[in-house]
């Protein structure tokens, strides 16, 4: 039987995204649906002095690899603590998110504040995810250095920073992600079924349907 995301699907291109976007997932997934916000944290997009480069790399990554059916949230906010984190909160208790992913402000700059909004929301600090992310970037940029990037927990979500630049952020993502499904398990969340050929999660075997 055809649940009723599976008619649903956003058809409209990335780069202007809705404040929800529904993907119905591949015909033959294992998983459950899952509900995903997309925060970009931006003085100039949050005004509409420019157009969003981030959320829609993230959402695009979110169409190619994720094999669930999938609710995505999607806000955009100027570089206030306040705001941040009031979105944040948002987002997870009363959207029920079970993963949240920030892009923009998570440099040295004064106005850079997502990394301070994430941990002041977060309940626990998962600091291998800013490690990594680092250690990702490194690779390609020495400035990675300066990023501040974190990852944390809020009840049963996750959500962690990602950079602000579409390349930055699919150098990350596609390995980042291979950590995110097991840990939305461990957290008692829907289980992410992924398209193994783009993004292969890693859970061990006994936590494994497929």
């Amino acid at each position: 039987m055809r649940m009723w995301w599976q008619n649903t699907v956003n058809t409209e291109s990335v780069n202007s995204l809705n404040d929800v976007t529904l993907l119905a997932g591949t015909a033959d997934n294992c998983g459950e649906l899952v509900k995903i916000g997309i925060l970009t944290v931006s003085d100039r997009a949050s005004r509409g002095e420019y157009d969003d480069e981030g959320g829609p790399a993230i959402l695009e990554f979110f169409k190619e690899a994720i094999a669930s059916p999938v609710e995505v949230y999607y806000s955009c906010v100027a570089d206030e603590l306040p705001e941040i984190e009031s979105e944040l909160i948002r987002l997870c208790d009363t959207l029920d998110c079970s993963v949240i992913v920030t892009t923009g402000g998570t440099g040295p700059a004064q106005r850079d504040v997502t990394p301070e909004a994430t941990t002041a929301v977060c309940e626990r600090i998962l600091d291998g995810f800013g490690e990594q992310m680092r250690a990702i970037s490194l690779q390609y940029v020495p400035t990675a250095i300066l990023s501040r990037q974190v990852g944390g927990t809020r009840g049963k979500c996750l959500m962690f920073n990602l950079p602000g630049r579409p390349k930055a952020i699919r150098e990350t993502i596609d390995e980042i992600w291979q950590a995110v499904p097991y840990c939305v398990d461990l957290l008692g969340g829907p289980y992410i079924d992924m398209i193994d050929s783009v993004c292969n999660a890693f859970r061990p075997k006994d936590a494994r349907r497929r």
